[in-house]
């Protein structure tokens, strides 16, 4: 039986709001939305979207999957496939379309627009990497409670289709905030780091596991101060701000990856006020 939910938000409004910190909803392409999927049984029913397991969570007496929604995902109608109490059911969600807006970078180094064969070999190596630890599953309880990891100006949002020297690129899958070289990254909740590498477009980079398919990714580092496998606690420094990788100038490139989708960074940190600019990638 397939159940058509709209978000549901009638529902998650009469919840207690001091159960736990979710994130924000926002049910369009990049996205997350919270579905209620069970309610009233102990087990963890076990949810999937696009052949990928998805967070589940559990408020008073029921059931929610968190599920982060691909750039790429058509416009419409969503379904998960839920496992409960030995049954398989189909649930329905509805995404809507936003236009996110282009942005056009100039890139000195050619090389970082148009690579080398030799260059490709590097990157297709690299793909592999970062997707295990984009795509790693970890059981158990998540830590959603962020706080931002440095303080500075939004300069590129997620979502921005990018041209870099006229031609056309993949959407910015994360936000951009403007530091100075040297500029302490704090973890901005508690974690496992997943890998650290020097990988040719994002240049040195962290992921932190906060748990059930939620990874945080911090690219263009200048310095990494920490080491794969290692258990860090909200504000722990991870490293320093730089300008590695493909930039045009000091940031911190902070993505958010959940169930393997990349989406908005905003939904799951306290609002700030923010300025935004078409300058450092």
């Amino acid at each position: 039986m397939i159940k058509f939910i709209c978000l549901a938000f009638s529902l998650l409004m009469t919840m207690s709001v001091s159960a736990m910190t979710l994130p924000q909803q926002s049910a369009v392409q990049g996205g997350v939305v919270i579905v209620p999927v069970a309610v009233g049984i102990d087990a963890k029913p076990v949810v999937q979207y696009n052949k990928r397991q998805v967070m589940v969570l559990k408020q008073n007496e029921q059931w929610l999957a968190v599920v982060g929604v691909p750039l790429s995902a058509k416009i419409g109608s969503q379904t998960l496939t839920v496992k409960s109490a030995g049954k398989t059911t189909k649930i329905s969600f509805v995404i809507a379309d936003k236009a996110y807006p282009t942005q056009h970078i100039e890139i000195k180094d050619d090389g970082k627009v148009n690579p080398t064969n030799y260059d490709m070999k590097r990157i297709n190596g690299e793909k592999a990497i970062i997707n295990a630890a984009l795509e790693h599953w970890t059981e158990g309880d998540v830590a959603l409670n962020f706080a931002w990891p440095i303080e500075g100006r939004v300069s590129g949002l997620f979502g921005r289709r990018r041209v870099f020297n006229g031609q056309p690129r993949n959407p910015h899958s994360g936000m951009d905030i403007a530091a100075p070289i040297g500029t302490e990254i704090h973890s901005p909740a508690d974690g496992v780091i997943r890998n650290t590498g020097e990988y040719f477009f994002n240049g040195n980079t962290v992921f932190i596991d906060h748990g059930q398919g939620l990874v945080t990714m911090f690219c263009h580092m200048n310095s990494i101060g920490v080491k794969a496998g290692q258990v860090i606690k909200q504000g722990d420094v991870i490293g320093t701000v730089g300008m590695t990788g493909r930039v045009t100038g000091p940031h911190l490139h902070l993505g958010v990856s959940l169930n393997d989708a990349r989406v908005e960074p905003r939904l799951f940190f306290p609002e700030r006020d923010e300025v935004s600019g078409d300058e450092p990638e």
